[in-house]
């Protein structure tokens, strides 16, 4: 097995068990929003896990017709398919999950009057972060500069917010490789340590002096177990020039690809109500797992859709995973 693979399977199998001991967990919470109140112990799944199984593990959200998020399921109305074969959900967990999230603030010069309102919306998100959830923020321009590294400390993380400024150019896809790079960083160690992962990254135009490609970036994503949500700010007239269309598509491509979300807001002072629909989304999550029933360990890209057991409801999860390589 390469790698890359090695420590992406490793750390699914060590987080599988560790989410398993720690999916009915008092005092678990995160970001605070519309919160799903606690599983009945009728539907709690506690299953013992021995060392070394490779467990599939998806983070999945759930809304009704109208948008609004579905926080009542439990574990037997799940259904999980790999590439058309039906998987057996092994843990579940609806309890609110602390987070480990990266906050990418784009700092380039054409950012320069939105800045101050980029800034509050940023910090208003940061203060929903519960004491359990973790934060770093990324500020990018020309230069990646990881500006606060992970912490609970709101106001740490407000003053590295604040002491933001707009200048030079825009490496958008350098900004979100280093920080899925400092996600994978974070080592499971007791079940206290398991979160869930998510990228917010907030820019406004196209990718301009990124030493690493597009490419690159997306495979890198793809094989994370991090939910990109993505924020295009646009001005007026933006959305006619191509180069913004190519940026729009970049952009939803990552959230797509990783279970996110992207947003276009019109102007710039409905960041706030973008991030609260976000902070929203990450309050009202699922954890699901699974063994896949495909034992093939040939690296090959697998297919992966859940449903749900509810009328007009729908599942959104990354839409799939790389398999294992190499031999054990």
């Amino acid at each position: 097995m390469n790698g890359r693979g090695r420590a992406g399977w490793a750390c699914a199998t060590v987080a599988a068990a560790a989410l398993v001991a720690a999916g009915d967990a008092p005092g678990a919470s995160s970001l605070e929003a519309r919160r799903p109140s606690a599983a009945p112990a009728a539907t709690r799944q506690t299953p013992a896990f021995r060392a070394g199984i490779e467990v599939v593990s998806l983070t999945v959200t759930v809304t009704d017709p109208a948008g609004r998020f579905v926080t009542d399921l439990v574990p037997g109305q799940f259904h999980v398919i790999e590439d058309g074969a039906v998987q057996e959900v092994a843990y579940f967990n609806r309890t609110n999950m602390p987070i480990a999230l990266a906050l990418l603030l784009d700092t380039s010069a054409s950012m320069e009057e939105r800045m101050a309102t980029a800034q509050n919306a940023a910090v208003g998100f940061v203060r929903r972060l519960q004491p359990r959830d973790q934060a770093e923020l990324v500020a990018f321009d020309r230069d990646v500069r990881i500006a606060q590294g992970f912490t609970a400390d709101q106001a740490a993380l407000e003053r590295a917010i604040r002491s933001t400024t707009a200048a030079g150019s825009t490496s958008l896809y350098n900004a979100v490789y280093v920080s899925l790079r400092e996600l994978r960083k974070n080592r499971v160690a007791t079940e206290r340590d398991v979160r869930r992962q998510a990228v917010v990254v907030v820019s406004d135009g196209e990718d301009t002096s990124s030493l690493i490609d597009f490419d690159e970036v997306l495979d890198l994503a793809r094989r994370s177990e991090t939910a990109i949500y993505a924020i295009g700010l646009r001005s007026k007239g933006d959305t006619r020039d191509q180069a913004f269309k190519e940026a729009d598509h970049v952009l939803r491509q990552l959230a797509q690809e990783t279970g996110g979300r992207a947003f276009f807001p019109a102007r710039v002072e409905d960041l706030a109500g973008v991030y609260s629909q976000i902070a929203d989304e990450l309050a009202s999550q699922y954890v699901l797992g699974y063994i896949s029933k495909n034992s093939r360990r040939d690296g090959a890209w697998r297919r992966v859709t859940v449903q749900v057991d509810r009328q007009g409801a729908t599942a959104r999860t990354r839409p799939g995973y790389f398999g294992p390589s190499g031999t054990r």
